[in-house]
This record gives structure tokens, sequence and C-alpha cells, in this order.
């Protein structure tokens, strides 16, 4: 069947669960259903896509590492300056290390290589390389799978529930 993204109390995205389980918590009163799909489980309980926590649960934070596999997880696989998709990604400063940039997820992008190789040693102000997205630290780890599921468009519900996506 489906997803179902779990919200806390405050509304906040907690993790992602399979139906039968945000069923069980909607069935025993610890959750109540935010958004459904309109499939119908028993007579008068739809399918849930969204379930938010009648309680509030304290979740500590977390810090989500800065790797290759995040950062093309982050900017969905394509060159940030020319919107290519395909093999032989690289990673690049926005701001070169050569001239102060550091490894941070705000200055880090992926880029084809042709791409790569013409912004050089620049900024893409002095490159004439407008970035497409301006980057950014994701929000939570579960910024990757839930991006991916609305990209996917298998659910767009989610979308209001999640910052940066």
């Amino acid at each position: 069947m489906s997803k179902v993204l779990v919200l806390n109390a405050s509304y906040e995205p907690l993790n992602i669960t399979s139906w039968r389980r945000a069923i069980v918590l909607v069935i025993k009163g610890k959750a109540e259903q935010v958004e459904h799909n309109g499939k119908l489980i028993y007579a008068e309980l739809s399918l849930p896509t969204v379930i938010r926590l009648r309680q509030y649960v304290r979740v500590p934070y977390k810090e989500i590492p800065l790797t290759r596999r995040n950062l093309l997880q982050r900017d969905n696989h394509t060159c940030q300056y020319c919107g290519y998709a395909g093999d032989g990604l690289t990673l690049d400063h926005v701001v070169p290390r050569s001239r102060g940039g550091g490894d941070t997820w705000d200055n880090m992008v992926t880029a084809c290589v042709r791409c790569n190789v013409r912004k050089g040693n620049r900024t893409p102000r002095e490159a004439s390389m407008p970035l497409r997205n301006p980057p950014r630290k994701p929000h939570s780890s579960l910024y990757f799978e839930v991006a991916r599921q609305i990209r996917s468009g298998t659910h767009q519900e989610w979308k209001k529930y999640v910052i940066g996506v």
C-alpha cells in the first residue's frame, strides 16, 4: 500500500511509517488522521497518508553528516548550474576553498564536470553562472526520504508539512 508521514503534536515531521502501524496508532487513540487518500480500510476509517501524534514527543537533535551522497541527494542528482542529470557529477565549492570557502552545506553544490571546470576558481557571480537552487543545510535527516516521496509524485500532500522541500 503506502507510507504514512508521522507528525509530532506540534506538526513537525518525526518519521515515516507503514500504513498498518499508522492505523494501529489511530485506533489506539495515540494519533489522529490529518490527511488521507480516500481508500477505505474499514467502513468509517480511510487509509491515512499523514497522522499527528496526540502527545508531544521530545526528539534529540541529530546532526546530518556532510557527505557526497547526502549532497547529491539534496541536489536531486543534478548540476546546480546547467541542470544536467547524468553520471559523472562532481562537488563544487560556491566560494572556492582557495578564497576562504569551506566544506559546509551552504557552500557546496553538485555540478557536472563541464560547469565545474568552466566556473573554475571564481564565484558563480564572477563566472556569470547563477545557481538554480541556493545551497542550504537540510532541516532533518527525514528530509531526504520525504523529498524523494514528494519528487516522485507519490505524496504531494506531505509538502505543506515539511520545510525546504
